[in-house]
C-alpha cells in the first residue's frame, strides 16, 4: 500500500487480498476476552472529524485502540475550528504534536488529499464531500467475500442516492477491480452527470429500473438517501422513491434467500430499504460494522507496523 489511503485508487486488487487477509486475522481478535495487540505500541491516532458520525470514528477510534495506539478523537464542533480557524493551521497544529497518522472526515471533496500534502503523517481518509470513503469500500468487499467467496463474476446492484454518495464512488471502484459486475441503480434526478462515459469506462451499468434488476442480482447495496446534502427536490415524496427504488417486503420476496442486503448506515427504515428487510436472516448490516473494525485494523497495521515499528 502508499503511505496514505485517500482513494480506492491507492488499493491495487493485491493490496486489497492482502488487507482483507490480515483482517480475517483481526475479526478473530474480537472473539477473545482480551482484545488487545501490541502492534501499534508508542503510535499516535488521531480522528478529526469535521462531520457527525457513529460507524466510522468509532471504529477507528477501537481499531486503533485494540493495536495498542493511543488513539485520541478531535470533533470540529469542540475545534478552534468552530472559532474560524483555517483547515491547514488545524492540521499543522495537530501535526506538530507528533502524531503517527490523521484519520479525517470533512464535507469538502478533496480535503484529504490536501491534508496529505501538507502533514508527515499518514492520512486516512474517513469520507471527504461526495468523493471517496475508500475504508467503507473495503470493509464492504470484505463483507460481501467472507459471505459469497470470490466477488469474480458476481453481480452487485448498487441501489440508492447516488449523486450525494462518497460510498457508491469507492465502492463501484473497488468491486469492479476485484472482478465483479455492477449495476447502479436510482431514479434520473439522483445518477450522477456525467456517469454515461464514465461507466463506459469504468466497466459498471446504470440502471432506472430496480425491479429489472433484482433478480440477477447476487447481492443488493442500498444507500442513504442524503436528505442533508439535497439543495432542491429530487423527488416529489418520499413515499414516491421508497415505491420505486427502496427495497420493501415485496422486493425483498423477489431476492433469493441466499442474497446478501448490505447498507452502509446509517439507514433511513421506511425509505430506502424496509424493516423487513434491514433486519432479514440474510441482511449483512451488523455484520458490516463488525467488518468495518477488523478492516480498518488491518489498514492502521499496513501503514503504520512498517519495518521501523
Amino acid at each position: 500500500m502508499k503511505r496514505h489511503l485517500l482513494s480506492i485508487d491507492d488499493v491495487s486488487a493485491d493490496d486489497a487480498a492482502t488487507l482483507f487477509a490480515t483482517a480475517a486475522e483481526m475479526h478473530d481478535v474480537q472473539k477473545r476476552q482480551v482484545k488487545k495487540l501490541p502492534a501499534l505500541r508508542g503510535r499516535t491516532i488521531i480522528n478529526l472529524f469535521f462531520e457527525d458520525s457513529t460507524r466510522t470514528r468509532s471504529s477507528f477510534e477501537i481499531a486503533g485502540k485494540w493495536l495498542s495506539a493511543d488513539t485520541i478523537n478531535i470533533a470540529a464542533k469542540g475545534s478552534s475550528a468552530s472559532k474560524g480557524e483555517s483547515l491547514r493551521d488545524t492540521v499543522l497544529t495537530i501535526a506538530a504534536m507528533g502524531v503517527d497518522a490523521l484519520v479525517m472526515r470533512h464535507p469538502a471533496s478533496g480535503a484529504a488529499l490536501q491534508v496529505s500534502q501538507w502533514v508527515d503523517a499518514a492520512v486516512l481518509n474517513a469520507g471527504d464531500g461526495t468523493h471517496e470513503h475508500p475504508t467503507q469500500a473495503l470493509l464492504d468487499a470484505y463483507t460481501l467475500q467472507r459471505r459469497l467467496g470470490s466477488l469474480e463474476g458476481r453481480h452487485v446492484a448498487i441501489v440508492g442516492d447516488l449523486t450525494h454518495s462518497r460510498v457508491f464512488r469507492s465502492n463501484v471502484k473497488l468491486l469492479t477491480k476485484l472482478g465483479a459486475e455492477v449495476t447502479v441503480v436510482a431514479p434520473p434526478t439522483l445518477m450522477p452527470s456525467g456517469v454515461g462515459s464514465w461507466s463506459a469506462e469504468a466497466g459498471f451499468a446504470t440502471a432506472y429500473d430496480l425491479d429489472e434488476v433484482l433478480p440477477t442480482a447476487d447481492a443488493v447495496m442500498m444507500l442513504r438517501v442524503q436528505r442533508e446534502r439535497m439543495s432542491g427536490g429530487f423527488f416529489p415524496s418520499a413515499r414516491e422513491y421508497t415505491v420505486g427504488y427502496g427495497l420493501t417486503r415485496d422486493r425483498l420476496a423477489v431476492l433469493g434467500p441466499d442474497v446478501p442486503i448490505c447498507h452502509p448506515g446509517p439507514m433511513n427504515r421506511g425509505l430506502e430499504i424496509a424493516a423487513d428487510a434491514a433486519d432479514a436472516a440474510q441482511s449483512l448490516v451488523l455484520e458490516q460494522v463488525s467488518a468495518g473494525v477488523a478492516v480498518r485494523m488491518a489498514i492502521l497495521y499496513h501503514l503504520l507496523a512498517g519495518d521501523d515499528a
